[in-house]
């Protein structure tokens, strides 16, 4: 008998998938990402099918992953991170580990990918000169282009264009600055930083996946 296909093997085999994945299709929502590439728990059975030997190659071949090679898992990386201490999931080594083996999706829908503080404690304590936090950085990216964007972001994203802050500052605060004899708040000009977000294409990831009023 024919082996019957899981929900997840179905969704990989997707006829945009693989062009996804390479970055030459862009999904036009996170429902739409979500539907093609579903998010898998990261210590989920490993399935023959999420395997992609060019995943490591586009990882090297961009600026601050070039020796992503030289990782030999001693766990410094992981055992440093002040983020590590606190979280049951979050293990750079771990992460550094499945680009290797190619698990693009695994890696790029994984939550706990938006974890790193960016302390850059990792790379300076690296002893093979792993750009740890840089190919963290590269992987938020890949998964952005990917359309798996975590809420929390695409809100303090339209903050700021919408104030120049990340979070709204209410007017009773502002108040309360005034009475403790405290400084104003430097002043903003969202104007330039809508200009910018536009010409850098970050206005339209923020509206991926809205609906329309």
């Amino acid at each position: 008998m024919r082996k019957l296909e899981t929900e997840d093997e179905k969704r990989m085999h997707h006829p945009d998938a693989k062009e996804i994945s390479k970055g030459k299709v862009t999904p036009t929502s996170p429902r739409e990402a979500q539907s093609i590439f579903p998010t898998i728990s990261m210590t989920a059975p490993i399935q023959t099918h999420e395997f992609d030997p060019q995943f490591k190659k586009e990882i090297i071949e961009t600026h601050g992953g070039e020796n992503l090679n030289r990782c030999f898992q001693c766990g410094t990386c992981t055992s440093d991170c002040p983020i590590a201490r606190f979280s049951d999931s979050y293990r750079p080594r771990t992460l550094i580990r499945m680009i290797q083996l190619g698990l693009r999706n695994r890696v790029l829908s994984s939550e706990t990918l938006w974890l790193c503080a960016a302390c850059f404690t990792c790379t300076d304590r690296c002893p093979q000169d792993v750009e740890v936090a840089s190919v963290i950085r590269i992987l938020r990216n890949a998964a952005v282009a990917q359309g798996f964007i975590p809420r929390i972001f695409k809100e303090l994203g339209s903050n700021i264009l919408k104030t120049g802050t990340a979070y709204r500052i209410p007017a009773l605060r502002l108040k309360k600055r005034v009475q403790l004899g405290l400084p104003p708040l430097p002043k903003r000009n969202p104007d330039i930083i809508v200009k910018i977000a536009e010409a850098t294409g970050f206005s339209k990831l923020l509206k991926q996946g809205e609906q329309p009023t």
